[in-house]
């Protein structure tokens, strides 16, 4: 294969995104309890005020706030306590001027409140008056209708992942059945005569599988579903089986290694055949990340990625290519970059986007951003890292104190 006209990192991005409409983007409800790290599926309102009542956010009286004005540990405000609610329980008795009712935190305030006095301020007079120490203001210590969530608010938007603040919300609304995004079914198939399974210990020429467990973690970690994974030798037979099988089952398939140029780089030639001529890129202007092959087979509608054999490379183009996927077409959020300053100059290829990893420093109040310089065989140069940065294609390089913007790869 000759990688002669390449597409740039925006074009792959495009054709996949294309390419994806082939895919079945499906849905399920699932309990809430079963909802953690799912993407939603559809907006969720909430159908009624939360909270639904005002609430005490201290344990202390309520009061009418005017008649604390001017009180102090030495003047104090003298109050007759004419009610003691119970938390999860209504109050019943309306203050009035001069009375006050005890609501222990998050019980209900009663009517004619404005105002809460937290128990640290008071004191007991007799069993059925108070003195209070501090003059509060109008809303003080409460939380009123509505005030977290009124009523049809929108609590969470489609594309949003649910983490735990997330649930909780979905939890104050009542939502106990949730609409996500079925996760697609992840194949991924490692290759090469080197690879050697990761409990044995390798012999002279041979390592230890690395891109099968490194793309099984990216796979989860962006909230897709590894359907099978395993790896193999480079023997074209063996090999076209396992890419027909795996395809038939699966939403995006990812072979790593055999798509350069070598003599036994097979893959482009084996996933443009399986898909019927469907591979639509034969290489990225990227670095790391060139020898990337990218297709579609219609009648699966399967995505088909030949991805480098050198991990960081493969961990890359996954990030930059199937994250981003993956978040497009669920709705997810664009990844908000750090800003840091490089912490010295850097050289890069022009011609294509370089992905450089990089660790970031805090220093001086700010982040600096220090590059992981080295080959892309090497997989601690992603363990290492905090995020990565992108030079763009037309330039040769980033300055010392120029500000950049970190991304992290999940």
């Amino acid at each position: 294969m000759k990688l002669l006209q390449v597409d740039t990192l925006q074009e792959a991005r495009e054709k996949l995104l294309q390419a994806a409409g082939q895919v079945a983007l499906q849905t399920e409800t699932i309990p809430l309890a079963a909802s953690l790290g799912r993407i939603l599926a559809q907006d969720v309102r909430t159908e009624e005020p939360i909270p639904s009542f005002r609430r005490s956010s201290v344990d202390g009286y309520a009061v009418r706030s005017g008649d604390t004005a001017g009180a102090t540990e030495n003047i104090p405000v003298f109050l007759e306590i004419i009610e003691e609610v119970s938390i999860g329980k209504p109050s019943t008795v309306p203050i009035r001027p001069g009375t006050c009712a005890y609501v222990p935190t998050g019980g209900m305030i009663p009517e004619g409140a404005d105002a809460m006095v937290m128990v640290e301020y008071t004191e007991l007079f007799d069993p059925e008056h108070v003195a209070v120490n501090a003059a509060v203001s109008s809303g003080k210590y409460m939380v009123d209708i509505g005030e977290d969530m009124p009523a049809g608010t929108q609590v969470l938007a489609r594309g949003t992942r649910i983490g735990p603040a997330q649930a909780g919300a979905l939890a104050a609304a009542g939502v106990a059945q949730v609409l996500v995004y079925r996760p697609w079914k992840v194949a991924v198939l490692s290759t090469g005569d080197e690879l050697v399974p990761v409990e044995q210990v390798p012999g002279p020429g041979q390592v230890r599988d690395v891109n099968t467990w490194a793309l099984c973690g990216c796979v989860a970690q962006c909230g897709m579903e590894v359907a099978e994974a395993r790896f193999l030798a480079d023997q074209e037979e063996a090999l076209e089986e396992a890419i027909r099988r795996m395809a038939g089952a699966c939403d995006l398939l990812l072979v790593s290694g055999g798509s350069s140029q070598g003599k036994k780089d097979m893959t482009m030639e084996l996933l443009d055949r399986i898909s019927g001529g469907g591979v639509f890129t034969h290489g990225l202007a990227l670095k790391p990340g060139k020898p990337t092959i990218l297709g579609c087979a219609p009648q699966t509608g399967t995505i088909l990625a030949g991805l480098p054999g050198h991990p960081s490379a493969a961990v890359t183009v996954f990030c930059l290519l199937f994250q981003w996927l993956w978040r497009q077409v669920t709705g997810q959020p664009e990844a908000l970059p750090v800003p840091a300053r490089m912490e010295t100059n850097l050289a890069s290829a022009a011609g294509k986007t370089t992905c450089l990893p990089v660790r970031l420093i805090p220093r001086g109040g700010e982040l600096l951003a220090r590059p992981i310089l080295g080959k892309s065989g090497l997989i601690t140069i992603l363990s290492e890292a905090d995020g990565y940065i992108l030079v763009d294609m037309k330039r040769e390089g980033l300055k010392k104190d120029e500000t950049v913007q970190v991304y992290r790869y999940f």
